[in-house]
């Protein structure tokens, strides 16, 4: 079958020479009608490329749903409370966020917004949250926002953003996507911004000759959007992620680029644009110096794990003990948000915070690792 983005991307380069990783990968991921995250044929879950921990159980929205209204209650219990999804994916983590709030006092006073590119996705949205519809509202981008007092929430976003991916030789390159025969290949040239230089020496990164790894930059310009439109209270971001010790560790020496198609991984970016999901792993620290730099202090860092059994989620399983009648089955999905085999130690949570006063929040109550960062 034809891959048509195969040869937009490949006429694009006939037209204006090698394109830097970077753009190739947002076009792979975000062209208007090719892209992977655009199309409507996009799945999350079990008949897709990828699931997410909405998909494993409705814990996970209810933890999240824990987090709006303790910081709510810190805030003063706000009359106008606005909790922003960005990416919204099927729309369950506001689902069951949702659910779990309707009967708290929180619910009145709640807006709920979810920031999302996919005409397809939002109507799979609508459906999903028709319940709730008084209560949700769409925009396509964050500029579309200001004056924000409450939360911003990212599930498995930034690891979805366009990186450079950096190859050390005698001095720093970067990886080009050219084409040969007809098909799209890699080459190594200098680096396309001085900013690639500068973030190694931000971070005091040394590379041996050889090693390749990833630089997400668009990570700054998105935390700069969120301080703009961000008044007052908390950015909340779950991802797969590392310190920058770790992301940039010996051991390391390929990066973390990796594809997923159909829950099968591969590393091999340049095929098939558009049909496969590409991503790379969150440098967490440049997360906390970048949003410290634009006023958002980094309140808590942990894994996945340790922040939902602190947020309480052994009540839901206290609950299913009594109630379920799938008692097992839904203990072994739970146990995927929280073990260390699975989600509970390979996604980080991490929280930063804009406004006066130090917040102390029980998701970070069993470990906190900001000095790690």
């Amino acid at each position: 079958m034809e891959n048509t983005l195969e040869n937009k991307i490949i006429d694009i380069i006939r037209a204006s020479g090698p394109m830097t990783f970077e753009r190739y990968m947002e076009i792979a991921l975000y062209d208007p009608a090719l892209g992977y995250y655009m199309s409507e044929q996009l799945e999350i879950g079990r008949a897709g490329d990828f699931y997410t921990g909405a998909h494993l159980h409705p814990a996970f929205g209810e933890m999240i749903g824990r987090q709006a209204e303790e910081v709510w209650e810190f805030l003063g219990r706000p009359e106008g409370f606005t909790f922003v999804e960005i990416g919204g994916g099927t729309g369950h983590i506001s689902k069951d966020m949702l659910d779990c709030l309707m009967d708290r006092e929180i619910y009145d006073s709640l807006r709920h917004v979810i920031v999302e590119i996919n005409p397809s996705m939002i109507l799979k949205q609508r459906d999903l949250l028709s319940s709730h519809a008084r209560k949700v509202s769409w925009v396509s981008s964050l500029d579309d926002l200001s004056d924000v007092r409450g939360c911003v929430f990212s599930n498995e976003l930034l690891d979805a953003f366009p990186v450079h991916v950096i190859e050390m030789g005698d001095e720093l390159g970067e990886l080009y996507v050219n084409i040969s025969e007809n098909r799209l290949i890699e080459e190594t040239g200098p680096v396309s911004s001085p900013a690639l230089a500068e973030y190694f020496r931000e971070f005091n990164i040394s590379l041996e000759k050889g090693y390749r790894t990833e630089v997400n930059l668009r990570a700054r310009q998105w935390l700069h959007d969120i301080g703009r439109i961000l008044s007052e209270g908390f950015l909340i971001t779950i991802d797969y992620g590392y310190t920058a010790r770790d992301y940039y560790s010996e051991d390391r020496d390929r990066g973390t680029l990796m594809c997923y198609f159909r829950h099968e991984a591969n590393e091999k970016p340049l095929q098939s644009p558009g049909r496969q999901d590409i991503t790379s792993h969150v440098n967490f620290s440049a997360v906390k110096k970048w949003g410290e730099d634009l006023g958002l202090k980094t309140i808590g860092f942990s894994s996945q794990g340790a922040y939902l059994v602190s947020m309480g989620i052994d009540s839901v399983i206290q609950k299913a003990a009594k109630t379920s009648s799938d008692y097992l089955s839904e203990l072994g999905r739970i146990k995927k948000l929280i073990m260390p085999q699975g989600m509970g130690d390979s996604h980080m949570v991490m929280v930063q915070y804009k406004g006066s006063g130090h917040p102390s929040l029980r998701g970070f109550s069993m470990r906190n690792q900001l000095r790690r960062l």
